[in-house]
């Protein structure tokens, strides 16, 4: 990893109370090296990005299994336009149809990963993005 320390908010957004995917992802990171800033649950588009730009991260990672991925993603990807953040790299993951996934990746989503994902998949695509 590179000298400068990779900074990656891991949040979960929306109703859904189930955090164990984003706690799983959260400590896969730090254990890959990365400084991890995770914000717990129901945290609204607003929030995730005023915490993004707080903690000046370098990604955010969202786990979406509520079915709003397609507010959520966009949402957020939305707000960071308007706060002159759009180099901060929005991915995520959860419960998200296949079909979904061309585009919240056209709507500025770097990556989806969908349950199952092996965990290696998520640090290898982190690595690529922030190789020095």
């Amino acid at each position: 990893m590179a000298d400068k320390k990779i900074r990656i908010l891991i949040a979960k957004p929306g109703l859904d109370g189930h955090d164990r995917g984003a706690k799983v992802i959260a400590r896969t990171l730090r254990d890959a090296g990365y400084e991890v800033i995770y914000t717990g649950l129901r945290q609204s588009p607003e929030q995730i990005v005023a915490a993004a730009i707080s903690e000046d991260v370098n990604a955010i990672g969202i786990s979406v299994l509520s079915g709003a991925h397609g507010y959520l993603f966009p949402r957020i990807i939305e707000l960071l336009k308007e706060q002159n953040a759009s180099d901060i790299l929005l991915f995520g993951g959860g419960i998200i149809p296949d079909d979904d996934i061309p585009g919240l990746k056209e709507a500025g989503v770097a990556e989806i990963f969908t349950p199952g994902a092996p965990l290696a998949d998520i640090t290898n695509f982190l690595r690529s993005r922030y190789a020095s």
